[in-house]
């Protein structure tokens, strides 16, 4: 019975975001274009290094890792921005006043980001095989558990991220340090095979390294059990980490 009810309030959320998401043009064309632009951008800088080691072309390294500048542009920033707007105008506050819960209030905000984000995904993956000659898919399982580990993980720490966010103004500013740690280590840009050892490991350790790995591994393969298996136990640390960090901090209405 709970269910059935969550489920229509989560949706009319997700409506009623969507549709302030169409008329935000700047947050539209951030969650559109900018994951377009980083790859476009950052393909000439991944031809500088050895990629023979990673035994990955140009192209599939800058493919897997536009997944994570989905990630980070489509959801993690447009859902900060999101979720301390709409705490600044007592919306948030308002809505806890019913019966909808905290993360009917969260997840309903969030679907129209995953929405655009996995439409992004499948778009690529197409353009991937389709133009750009890569393979098809090995081990779409594995794709499929790294994007949605990637999703949850976004949005929890999006959520989490916004109790450092005192206005709307401050929102894209609180989101650099994490946006520029997952560019630089996460494998979106220097894939971790060609990294120093000491330098992987600690990179291993970072929120978005799993899903890269995941997604990276069911796309081209040679993933084994074993790094399968330790990438989604530390994807799953991290997003029950932020998802406690969010019950605990998360602020619902404007700081005074």
């Amino acid at each position: 019975m709970a269910m059935s009810t969550s489920v229509p309030r989560m949706l009319s959320l997700g409506r009623a975001e969507l549709t302030l998401l169409g008329r935000n043009k700047m947050a539209l064309y951030v969650s559109l274009l900018m994951p377009v632009f980083m790859v476009w951008a950052m393909r000439r800088a991944i031809g500088q290094f050895d990629l023979d080691k990673a035994g990955m072309s140009v192209n599939e390294v800058a493919l897997t890792g536009a997944f994570g500048y989905i990630l980070l542009f489509a959801v993690y920033q447009n859902l900060v921005s999101a979720y301390v707007t709409r705490r600044e105008e007592l919306v948030l506050k308002r809505l806890r006043t019913g019966e909808t819960g905290d993360a009917e209030i969260l997840t309903g905000t969030a679907l129209p980001s995953v929405a655009v984000a996995l439409a992004q995904c499948v778009l690529l993956v197409v353009a991937g095989v389709s133009w750009l000659d890569l393979r098809a898919v090995e081990r779409p399982d594995l794709m499929a558990v790294g994007i949605l580990l990637g999703l949850a993980m976004s949005i929890a720490l999006a959520a989490v991220t916004t109790s450092w966010a005192k206005t709307v103004e401050s929102a894209q500013l609180v989101t650099s340090p994490l946006m520029l740690i997952s560019v630089m280590g996460s494998g979106l840009m220097v894939p971790l095979e060609v990294m120093p050892d000491t330098v992987a490991s600690i990179c291993e350790l970072l929120p978005l390294t799993p899903v890269v790995q995941l997604v990276r591994g069911g796309w081209l393969g040679g993933m084994d059990a074993h790094d399968a298996v330790g990438a989604i136990i530390t994807g799953i640390a991290w997003t029950i980490i932020a998802g406690y960090s969010t019950h605990r901090w998360f602020r619902w209405e404007p700081r005074r």
